[in-house]
């Protein structure tokens, strides 16, 4: 349906009665003028009128040379006049005239010969202002060179959209002969284009009349049918002189190299932004686990719909690791995310943890032996089997509808840890030249952050094995003590510390206590700790008083590179029901007794090992059978969030209740004391007294 049409009624008939001017007659001002065979004016229009001067009453009848012609040309004109009526052949012209007021102007004629049907003779001409004339037709003629020559594709749809002329750079745009656009519409000359957006746009400048400027829009054309082009399209509405609707103009200019430039330069913008934040999310703590899940989080869904991250086991266990032609890859999940946590991509991949063999023919072991990327940009059937773990993995993942993948190694310091591995489900488009570059550098950046977490976990679970090792692995009677413990290392961000505890049995049912902690952190504390323990227990034996033990502890202390370790050395007798404690630089224990609240040792504190020239004493304490003492390390109790006064409070108040066992006292406060996020280690030592045998 067009939006408007010229004044024709049905069946394009005239329309009857006052027609408003329209056309470049109208423009023109076309004087009509007819002569019967005597020179005499029969028919005189109003435009006549106007150009002339003489009303029709004043000219019909008169002769036409005496009203129409200067003096000067009138000679010539009788004699024009008389050949064409002579010969019947036409005559055009141009020469001045006067008019009725006296004015001379230049005017354009044409003349010719008529006959009636009764075989009478008599002359038409028709007669146009020169200078108007001369007007029109230079407007015309520029505007049909600049059509024609202009580097701008140029094109006239109708009111049915429709096209009704276009200028040979539109033909070359569109790849399209101008004749075979003629009297179609875009989509029809142009399948490959978003058509209809294009026409609901021409439609709506049709209605409103307000033009659309500079419209980009992208498709093929016959010109260039492989390539994608963009180009920007104007619309405006054509009108006549009295606005009647014409139809549409259209400039189509080819913008596809700007186009380009806009989406690279949006490309790189988009790298820099996923970089960025890839730099704030990966590495912030130094798990291994949880850096891998990071890389993950920032790879789903901004570069693939499913990602998994792995690593060769051999590096994981810290070694280095090489892969002839032949080997499989021996690989580790460490995570794997997608962004539809229902897809049966997921359930394809190996579950975090899971420790799975890949043959030499899998694309992930193509790119951890050669340290190259690997990207299949339109996964076919047959690929299938080489991206994943086995033929049920490979059916899971064709129902998951995974048409692209992509390998990238994870490299740190000339060394392939394992891959980022990327598949794309949802997202329509297949990996591109552009994702494999944001690939690149998001696995360089998160592989040192990898690399330092593993290096880091491999250190720490060193340092982890060396002080479980040194801790005691005591019976749960000790003389005449019942006694309970818990080392818990610190958060996985932290290194391993120097704490330690020990239960050292003596003659005479007596039983030594001890908790300390080595002030740094990582091998060099668990191995002071070590050195420490060992001298306590060769000390314990000598039977000495516990001030007197601390100050051989002190010595040997300041011999250990400048150590510092704080510690509480208690002893036992259940004869006497005493406890004889001495302390250096350490959290005072906790008492318990039947019936009263428990309570902080009051115990001269004393300095820490390794200070040097500070004395310590001893402090002799009852503990009656059924009393309780409760020793730790400041792991248990201290925070940055806190002060120290409201943990012990706490701690406390958690001892404050009905009689529990020990491991179940113990259970308690580390689960309810410590936090998840503490950078220290905790060490926690029970003891229950009892009647000796």
């Amino acid at each position: 349906m067009s939006a408007a049409r010229s004044p024709v009624a049905e069946g394009d008939e005239p329309v009857r009665g006052a027609v408003r001017p329209s056309g470049l007659l109208d423009v023109l001002g076309v004087a009509s003028v007819v002569l019967d065979n005597q020179g005499r004016i029969v028919l005189w229009s109003p435009q006549a009128e106007e150009l002339f001067g003489y009303s029709a009453r004043e000219a019909l009848g008169q002769y036409a040379a005496r009203i129409m012609v200067h003096e000067r040309y009138l000679d010539l004109v009788v004699k024009l006049f008389a050949d064409v009526m002579a010969t019947g052949q036409s005559w055009a012209g141009a020469f001045p005239i006067r008019r009725k007021d006296g004015t001379t102007r230049l005017v354009e004629f044409r003349n010719m010969r008529l006959l009636d049907d009764h075989g009478d003779v008599f002359a038409l001409g028709l007669a146009a202002d020169q200078s108007t004339v001369r007007s029109l037709e230079r407007d015309v003629a520029l505007s049909t060179r600049v059509v024609a020559h202009s580097p701008i594709g140029l094109a006239v749809l109708d009111t049915d959209l429709r096209y009704v002329s276009v200028n040979p750079a539109l033909e070359r745009l569109n790849g399209v002969p101008a004749e075979d656009h003629l009297g179609r519409t875009i989509h029809e000359v142009l399948p490959r284009m978003d058509a209809e957006a294009l026409e609901a746009a021409a439609l709506a400048v049709l209605k409103t009349g307000r033009p659309l400027v500079d419209h980009e829009t992208v498709g093929h054309t016959p010109a260039d049918p492989d390539e994608e082009h963009a180009w920007s399209i104007s619309l405006y509405r054509l009108e006549d002189a009295v606005g009647t609707v014409l139809g549409v103009a259209a400039s189509v200019v080819d913008v596809t190299e700007e186009h380009r430039a806009a989406v690279e330069a949006e490309a790189a913008r988009r790298r820099l932004a996923v970089i960025a934040d890839a730099s704030a999310r990966i590495g912030t703590t130094l798990e291994l686990d949880r850096t891998a899940r990071e890389l993950a989080d920032v790879a789903v869904p901004e570069l693939a719909d499913v990602a998994a991250v792995d690593l060769l086991e051999a590096v994981v266990e810290g070694r280095r690791s090489s892969l002839g032609p032949t080997e499989p890859a021996v690989i580790r999940a460490l995570a794997v995310k997608a962004d539809d946590e229902t897809s049966t991509a997921l359930v394809a991949a190996d579950p975090p943890g899971q420790v799975a063999r890949y043959g030499p023919d899998r694309l992930v072991t193509e790119c951890v032996r050669t340290g190259l990327p690997v990207m299949v940009a339109e996964v076919e059937e047959a690929d299938l089997p080489r991206i994943a773990r086995s033929p049920e993995a490979a059916g899971l993942l064709a129902r998951a509808g995974v048409h692209s993948y992509l390998a990238v190694p994870l490299i740190a310091r000339g060394e392939v840890l394992g891959a980022l591995d990327l598949k794309r489900t949802g997202n329509p488009l297949p990996f591109s030249e552009d994702d494999l570059l944001l690939a690149r550098e998001l696995a360089a950046r998160a592989a040192v952050q990898i690399d330092n977490a593993r290096w880091y976990q491999n250190a720490r679970d060193t340092a982890l094995t060396l002080q479980r090792s040194l801790l005691p692995s005591h019976p749960p009677v000790t003389g005449g003590l019942e006694v309970a413990s818990r080392y818990q290392p610190a958060g996985a961000t932290a290194e391993v510390g120097g704490d330690w505890f020990d239960v050292i049995p003596l003659d005479g049912c007596k039983t030594a206590l001890v908790v300390g902690d080595v002030m740094g952190s990582g091998i060099n504390a668990a191995a002071t700790m070590g050195r420490l323990r060992t001298a306590t227990n060769t000390l314990a034996s000598l039977d000495l008083e516990p001030a007197r033990l601390l100050e051989h502890l002190d010595r040997i202390t300041q011999d250990l590179d400048h150590s510092i370790a704080t510690c509480v050395y208690a002893v036992h007798d259940p004869h006497l029901r005493q406890c004889r404690i001495a302390n250096a630089g350490h959290l005072p224990p906790v008492r318990l007794r039947a019936g009263r609240k428990p309570e902080l040792l009051e115990l001269p504190t004393g300095a820490p090992l390794g200070v040097g020239g500070v004395a310590f004493s001893t402090t002799t304490v009852d503990l009656d059978p059924g009393d309780r003492l409760v020793l730790y390390t400041d792991g248990l109790v201290e925070t940055r969030q806190h002060p120290l006064d409201e943990r012990l409070d706490a701690l406390l108040e958690l001892l404050d209740g009905p009689d529990r066992a020990l491991e179940e006292v113990c259970d308690l406060l580390v689960r309810t004391l410590h936090q998840p996020d503490n950078s220290d280690d905790v060490a926690l030592l029970i003891a229950r007294a009892q009647t000796p045998s």
